[in-house]
């Protein structure tokens, strides 16, 4: 794969690694090792995912770090990984929803983008974007009962003393395990239960990865023209001082490459996350919280849950947990998008044509 950073015929050309499509991997390895290397990089942010939910369900506006220190402090460290058994056992088949829409999205709409006519950077745009909103979609099928089950866990303390600040209308059901929950939702609300905001949970993950995956494409190109902009003076000042240069051809080494992967991901994860960020609080406070009518419990509507953020705290409660979500959201995009490049590489079926 080559980019050209300006228009001109003396414009330097960015000869990167070639792209791996859906045809070129092995499967097997490729879901394989996919469900390792993500599921370490879950439990590393795991911890800011507990912080982000228990700051959008709390009815006042609590520091980040005040949370974290009244989770350790009464909870130990074992109450920031609260219903992490849960989200790992569904971060397998998730995954493999995700990335076999994505990768088939991405090369066959990419495909199609270039035969239509768009130009190439129009239609690799598209292409991701279209993808991130399919794979978003098939992932939400496994992801929203797993995160009903795990986000009631992540509020509910073990202590007398709750870390988490009080809100009359979270659940008063306590569970012993993610199988414990996923049984008594279960019973008490049946399968509409475990699929509680799952209307909300596409209005916001579809869009967000659309979002984050069009940004990335685009940072990407940002920052390699600027690279290939850097390395034209350079080599044009080679060229009047020595009177040689490298041609116009820039070639990256794979520290080069995973650098820039890493800070377009983390570019595109802080724009989703503050576009996004006012429908994943409605959504994970539809998850958690109950409302109370008669001495009876029952789901919240949107209308209702909009209604009590304005009422808590104004527009503004809309962007309660913003912190820990834009570091989770941006981390998160570095490690795994650095780590699905990696994997994509090691599970491509011939590793001689990658060059």
């Amino acid at each position: 794969m080559s980019l050209s950073t300006a228009d001109e015929d003396s414009a330097p050309e960015i000869h990167l690694p070639a792209d791996i499509d859906w045809q070129m991997l092995d499967k097997s390895k490729f879901f394989f090792l996919g469900a390792a290397l993500f599921s370490g990089v879950s439990g590393a942010l795991y911890p800011v995912v507990v912080l982000k939910t228990r700051q959008q369900v709390s009815q006042t506006q609590i520091p980040c770090i005040r949370i974290a220190f009244s989770i350790l402090r009464h909870e130990g460290y074992r109450g920031l990984y609260r219903g992490f058994g849960t989200s790992l056992m569904g971060t397998i088949p998730a995954r493999a929803l995700y990335m076999t829409a994505l990768e088939v999205t991405k090369s066959n709409v990419g495909t199609a983008t270039v035969r239509l006519g768009f130009p190439e950077p129009t239609a690799a745009a598209i292409a991701n974007a279209a993808a991130g909103l399919s794979a978003a979609m098939a992932a939400q099928l496994v992801w929203t009962p797993i995160d009903v089950v795990s986000q009631r866990l992540m509020v509910q303390s073990s202590s007398s003393v709750s870390s988490n600040p009080s809100n009359p209308n979270v659940s008063s059901c306590k569970y012993r395990g993610g199988i414990d929950a996923f049984r008594k939702i279960l019973t008490a609300d049946g399968l509409r239960g475990l699929y509680r905001g799952f209307g909300i949970s596409i209005l916001t993950y579809a869009p967000s990865n659309a979002v984050w995956w069009a940004s990335y494409s685009v940072a990407q190109r940002l920052i390699w023209g600027g690279i290939g902009c850097y390395f034209y003076k350079k080599d044009e000042e080679n060229r009047e001082g020595m009177g040689s240069g490298n041609g116009g051809i820039f070639r990256p080494d794979t520290k080069t490459v995973v650098a820039v992967q890493g800070v377009s991901a983390a570019m595109a994860g802080g724009v989703s996350a503050l576009i996004t960020m006012p429908l994943d609080t409605i959504k994970t406070r539809l998850q958690v919280l109950d409302a109370e009518e008669n001495g009876c419990r029952r789901p919240l509507t949107v209308g209702q849950t909009i209604r009590n953020l304005v009422k808590e705290g104004g527009w503004t409660a809309c962007y309660r947990g913003l912190g820990p979500r834009w570091a989770s959201m941006s981390m998160s995009a570095t490690t795994m998008i650095t780590t699905y490049e990696f994997l994509k590489r090691l599970s491509a079926k011939n590793q001689e044509n990658l060059t």
